[in-house]
């Protein structure tokens, strides 16, 4: 009986402080300074670990890990193809040049510039998370024992409260929701929606112990437009609806997923497609289009790129988005992976344990900026807009522009590609004479 009510007091306790220091300020958008603290000790912590680390690298039985060239395993040589070639081939062409081409070949196989890029991002120090750098554990006993209280940290407090703060904010969405979508249409019930919507979000950004920068707050997507920004994670949606409501796009789920779209939809005006609609290009685009066209709607929430990227770079837009028409609102999201990795390797890990990872980890902290508004122009299409998007997120966050498709995470690639690039080498041979100078010692042989 002790045992019982020992329990209950135990879990009124734990109620409070979810509901008084959580949830109230969650739904007031007020911060206590909880997370302003937490973070502070934990910036502390790492910086003293790293030091830890530097000193433990001097003895002569420990490696720090080497300062990889953009985060690759093998180093690269800077200078352009076309450059190297022209210096290859001053001389009569020997059979010892196609060892450039073979190099080359060697690198792709062992690192290309694209497959890195469906991978984590390797830190250069230890965050005293397992996921990197696992054999720093044991440099010294004060660095292990702070590991450990990590664990316990992260494990025993951090993730039940994580948890509860989700489920809490998950249950009121779908309750929520259902509940304003029983209202006529109007604008009471858009107002509730957006009440609604804000404030399980910044419940759920609150179970991840997030901690979101956003700049340029003027420049946020107006409704009747298109918000467009690069794919990280699937938590990006919860990142930017912290700060504005939106209206997603997506297919139709099941499971809890499919409950939380088919009660969402019924208070905000959300384009679900089923699975046999979403390969009907030509039915998504009008649909988008009505959406577009009526001004008192939600902005459309779109990720161009179509898969999940580890947020060093930005992979190719697909131009579909950008063939709807309207106003197109440019979005850059970088996150901190020095707190936790964000990034949701889908062939690796499934969402279950993506999830784990991610409210196991110390924080998720990121920066968002909204760029100015951008309109196609008369003389561009629909790739050149989106180009022109995609360049102008990428300065903006600092990632690498990619031309690839980011479907070559689960796909081949497409011989075209392949066909192009064996076009650039063969008109780089004939532009430096090496071709010309072969056929002339062939003719005279």
């Amino acid at each position: 009986m002790e045992v019982v009510c020992a329990l209950g007091h135990v879990g009124a306790v734990w109620v409070a402080v979810v509901l008084g220091l959580v949830m109230l300020p969650s739904a007031l958008g007020i911060s206590l300074g909880i997370s302003e603290a937490y973070m502070w000790v934990l910036v502390k912590t790492l910086e003293w670990a790293t030091i830890r680390l530097q000193k433990g690298a001097k003895k002569p039985q420990l490696q720090m890990p080497r300062t990889p060239t953009a985060n690759g395993i093998i180093e690269r040589d800077e200078t352009p193809m076309e450059k190297e070639i022209a210096l290859l081939h001053r001389a009569d062409f020997e059979f010892s040049h196609i060892f450039y081409f073979c190099r080359k070949g060697f690198e792709a196989i062992v690192e290309d510039e694209v497959t890195q890029r469906f991978s984590s991002e390797e830190l250069l120090s230890w965050n005293l998370l397992t996921r990197t750098n696992v054999n720093f554990h044991y440099i010294s006993l004060r660095l292990t024992v702070v590991w450990v209280i990590g664990v316990v940290v992260r494990y025993c407090f951090l993730l039940p409260l994580r948890f509860s703060l989700a489920a809490i904010g998950i249950t009121s969405m779908i309750v929520g929701t259902t509940m304003v979508g029983q209202l006529p249409n109007g604008s009471v019930k858009s107002y509730l929606s957006e009440v609604v919507h804000l404030t399980c979000s910044r419940i759920l950004v609150r179970a991840l112990s997030g901690t979101i920068h956003y700049h340029n707050k003027e420049n946020r997507p107006q409704k009747g437009g298109i918000c467009v920004a690069n794919h990280t994670s699937p938590i990006d949606a919860i990142i930017l609806t912290n700060d504005g409501c939106y209206a997603m796009v997506g297919q139709v789920h099941g499971g809890l997923m499919g409950i939380i779209q088919r009660a969402t939809v019924k208070a905000c005006p959300h384009v679900w497609f089923e699975r046999s609609e979403i390969k009907d290009r030509h039915l998504v685009t009008k649909r988008l289009r009505e959406h577009v066209a009526d001004k008192s709607k939600l902005p459309i929430l779109i990720f161009p790129e179509g898969t999940c990227i580890n947020n060093t770079s930005v992979m190719m837009f697909k131009k579909g988005s950008f063939e709807i028409g309207g106003t197109i609102y440019p979005v850059a999201i970088k996150y901190d992976p020095q707190f936790g990795d964000a990034f949701w390797n889908s062939s690796k890990y499934n969402i279950v344990s993506y999830l784990l990872r991610i409210m196991t980890s110390w924080a998720i902290v990121c920066n968002v900026w909204y760029l100015p508004p951008m309109v196609r122009k008369e003389d561009e299409d629909a790739v050149q807009f989106a180009n022109r998007v995609r360049s102008a997120i990428a300065r903006q966050g600092g990632l690498t522009e990619l031309p690839w498709d980011g479907g070559l995470k689960r796909a081949k690639v497409k011989d075209t590609f392949k066909e192009e690039q064996q076009k650039n080498y063969s008109k780089m041979l004939v532009r430096n004479g090496s071709v010309g100078s072969l056929s002339a010692e062939t003719e005279s042989d």
